[in-house]
């Protein structure tokens, strides 16, 4: 595995109703990207708000549901967080996927479709078994540009900063701290 160092700021979307949006246990229960059901913690980061928004927008769409169609005050809420400055396993850089035995296209395969969760579980598990303190990968979720996310699963527990509300950072022109 490739790595490339990362730290710093980095924003969680999570349910308003979460009391604590930076554990991991969240992941480990229903699984994500890197991490299999029931597997081990795992704490989705993003690396900016076009990221977050692009999330968001991607859960939605298979529901048929807008951003605008949300009910605001249950809408997910958007939580800084510090990250510790580490090497992290790289899935963005060609020379990163390809150690990964991912495509340099990814977060798509050859034929344009979305790398499925079931092909990156098996790398996330073996970096979390490494002792790695997580997975730096280009965004799945659409993007003008490829956004970068934060699989974090080190040791060091995260905590809380500033935690927005869905109107005050959804929105293209939002103040976000």
């Amino acid at each position: 595995m490739r790595h490339a160092r990362r730290g710093g700021s980095y924003l969680r979307v999570a349910d308003p109703e979460w009391s604590d949006p930076l554990s991991g246990e969240y992941s480990r229960v229903r699984g994500g990207r890197w991490n299999p059901p029931e597997g081990f913690d795992v704490v989705y980061l993003n690396a900016d708000v076009d990221v977050a928004r692009a999330q968001v927008r991607r859960k939605l769409a298979p529901l048929a549901i807008r951003p605008e169609d949300l009910d605001p005050a249950r809408a997910p809420v958007l939580v800084a967080t510090e990250v510790p400055e580490a090497p992290y396993v790289d899935a963005v850089s060609g020379a990163g996927l390809r150690s990964l035995g991912l495509p340099e296209t990814y977060p798509q395969d050859a034929d344009g479709e979305t790398v499925d969760h079931t092909t990156c579980q098996p790398i996330g598990t073996a970096a979390e078994k490494a002792g790695e303190p997580g997975i730096v990968a280009r965004s799945a979720a659409e993007l003008p540009s490829p956004g970068e996310e934060l699989a974090y699963f080190g040791d060091e527990r995260l905590r809380p900063g500033e935690r927005r509300g869905f109107e005050e950072w959804f929105w293209p022109g939002s103040a976000v701290g």
